[in-house]
């Protein structure tokens, strides 16, 4: 089965300040593996999906207008790749993600994005609970520190939140060697990963 890749709220708005207010991120390679998919999936020419966080908060860098609503450079868009814009946490409430995956038969799903205890976690368990095929590119994600616990460990969390019950959780070379000469099960028999160090 032919794996879409789907590329959560990699937008300008997620370099703001704001976002670092209790530490910095984890995975700050995370934008070059995303673009490493993007470059994979596009010479294979498979189905590539692309999430815009599109917010109706009057002060979020993510709203519509804002600069922050931009792709950044490393995921934006190609010619005839599908956009759907959200408005929650999760990809599939109120949008129509579910029903364009389900008409194209993209049942196997490979996600990567930002933020990973948030948007990205979200979706992940939607897609689990709907029934689709559902891999977590983890170092192709990223989080923010919280109050009392930096990126590193809310990442990891939420991997072991999701980890057999909602998803696998895989690794860019991973996902790559899906379409290698590599039997699809090596590929898919890695456990649960520690998170890179930042």
């Amino acid at each position: 089965m032919i794996p879409a890749l789907v590329v959560i709220d990699v937008q300008k708005a997620i370099d703001h300040p704001k976002w670092r207010q209790h530490g910095e991120r984890n995975n700050p390679d995370a934008e070059r593996k995303i673009a490493r998919l993007l470059e994979t999936w596009r010479q294979r020419q498979w189905p590539v999906y692309h999430i815009r966080h599109d917010s109706t908060k009057p002060d979020s860098p993510y709203r519509p207008g804002q600069p922050g609503h931009e792709f950044k450079p490393e995921s934006a868009p190609s010619p005839g790749e599908t956009v759907i814009g959200k408005q929650s946490n999760s990809a599939f409430i109120g949008t129509n993600l579910e029903a364009e995956l389900r008409a194209a038969n993209h049942l196997k799903l490979a996600v990567c994005g930002v933020i990973t205890n948030n948007s990205v976690e979200a979706t992940v368990r939607m897609a689990g609970n709907l029934g689709f095929e559902t891999y977590l590119v983890e170092d192709a994600c990223f989080t923010f520190a919280k109050p009392r616990w930096p990126a590193d460990e809310v990442h990891a969390m939420s991997l072991d939140n999701l980890e057999g019950e909602y998803c696998r959780v895989i690794r860019t070379d991973d996902a790559i060697a899906w379409g290698s000469d590599q039997p699809e099960e090596l590929s898919m028999s890695r456990a649960i990963h520690e998170p890179s160090d930042p």
